[in-house]
């Protein structure tokens, strides 16, 4: 197997003030990619979805979320008391020697807490932050509190999805915090870019607002645009057709109609009249869209799915099935693509949990993606390692040869 145990951020340190999801998740981003990514948690308890469940998973030495789990691989966990002397200048060492902040606290928090801008950028001008908050760090309801079902509404996204506009529902993945961490991510990285020509940091906001607000594509310019406002119709797209999810004999197929060539392709293939007025071109059928549909299904209800979806593939119309999640995570094609990490972890063992999205190449074609991952940390699980490393690495700042952004050190402390 080709690969790496590192990443292109290897060297770098982050410090995640963060928890819940958005926050940890982009701080899991930047582990993947190899930085060295340091959780800061609150004593009482630690990250808030270490005691979200069920599911949980119990062991000899207590209960894991599994909520939990889905966030916070390649992390070092570090209890800190954010109201105490010690946990700020524990803090402080630490952000002296990061490159990067996480923290998704509601906005003014961490002012309170004397980590302001002003007092950040003395400690450390190269520090990029990232801060994530609900709606926003301004603006009239910049200090509500985020939860990703309620952005979900206020965003839209709810009455964009379900059977029908009196059917709405939310996402089935909490996908305003995912979108919100992924955002964040990307935005540290360009921060990251920039730093290496300006030499200093920079703050950077997003928000589970603006997250879902800005990907809402084509269903945004619908209405800021087209003057339509968009509403919940299930399982076919509003813009082309025949688009969606189709019932046939013992279960349903999902095709993509989304060209005139795949259109005729596909009327010859289940002897559709393709020039039918209703059908000519893409604006008819969508007009048409119900009468399709019908038409549609009625040729599809003596084939099982198994058999149309070869005969789709074999007319080159792009199409496919519904998965439950137990048959994601056994088909292959989903583990070719590293989605499905083994690692070690401290009280469960061997586990497998969803992996990194991304994946890296030389130009010769030699991957040099991170294959080696480190398990989510038990709660303080690094308490001890990281002190040590502060200690040990405070000596040799005062000779000059200390730590600095850039250059995380004590490899061996963090995760494989």
């Amino acid at each position: 197997m080709t690969g790496t145990a590192t990443g292109p951020l290897h060297g770098k340190l982050v410090v995640d003030l963060s928890r819940a999801l958005a926050g940890p998740h982009a701080g899991m981003m930047l582990g993947d990619l190899g930085a060295r990514v340091i959780k800061v948690e609150n004593p009482d308890g630690g990250d808030d979805t270490r005691g979200w469940g069920p599911p949980f998973v119990d062991t000899p030495e207590g209960r894991e979320s599994t909520y939990f789990l889905s966030c916070n691989r390649n992390k070092e966990s570090l209890r800190l008391d954010l109201k105490s002397e010690d946990g700020k200048e524990t803090l402080r060492e630490l952000l002296r020697r990061a490159d990067v902040l996480i923290e998704n606290f509601r906005p003014g928090t961490l002012d309170r807490l004397g980590f302001d801008p002003a007092t950040l950028e003395e400690l450390n001008p190269q520090l990029v932050v990232l801060a994530i908050s609900g709606f926003g760090h301004d603006g009239p309801e910049g200090r509500r509190a985020g939860y990703d079902q309620i952005a979900q509404g206020e965003a839209g996204l709810m009455s964009l999805t379900g059977s029908g506009p009196d059917d709405l529902q939310r996402v089935g993945v909490p996908i305003g915090d995912v979108l919100a961490g992924i955002h964040g991510a990307y935005g540290v990285l360009a921060a990251l870019l920039e730093r290496e020509q300006t030499g200093r940091g920079k703050v950077v906001r997003t928000s589970l607002l603006s997250s879902i607000v800005g990907v809402l594509a084509f269903q945004g310019t619908r209405w800021t645009v087209g003057g339509q406002v968009p509403q919940a119709q299930g399982n076919h797209h509003p813009s082309i057709a025949p688009y969606g999810l189709f019932r046939c004999a013992g279960g349903a197929v999902q095709i993509a109609v989304g060209s005139e060539g795949l259109w005729q392709r596909f009327a010859a293939e289940f002897g559709l009249p393709a020039a039918d007025e209703r059908w000519k071109d893409n604006q008819s059928r969508v007009a048409n869209r119900a009468g399709l549909i019908a038409a549609v299904e009625a040729v599809f209800a003596e084939t099982g799915s198994e058999e149309l979806l070869a005969r789709l593939e074999a007319a080159g119309i792009p199409a496919g099935r519904v998965r439950s999640l137990d048959e994601v995570f056994a088909w292959e094609q989903t583990r070719s693509q590293h989605l499905l990490l083994d690692i070690e972890h401290p009280t469960l063992g061997r586990i497998e949990i969803p992996g990194s999205p991304l994946r890296f190449f030389d130009g010769d074609g030699t991957e040099t993606t991170r294959l080696r991952h480190g398990a989510p940390p038990r709660l303080g699980e690094h308490d001890h390692s990281i002190r040590a490393w502060l200690d040990e690495d405070a000596l040799l700042w005062t000779s000059g040869a200390g730590s600095r952004p850039g250059a995380a050190a004590a490899p061996g402390t963090g995760a494989p």
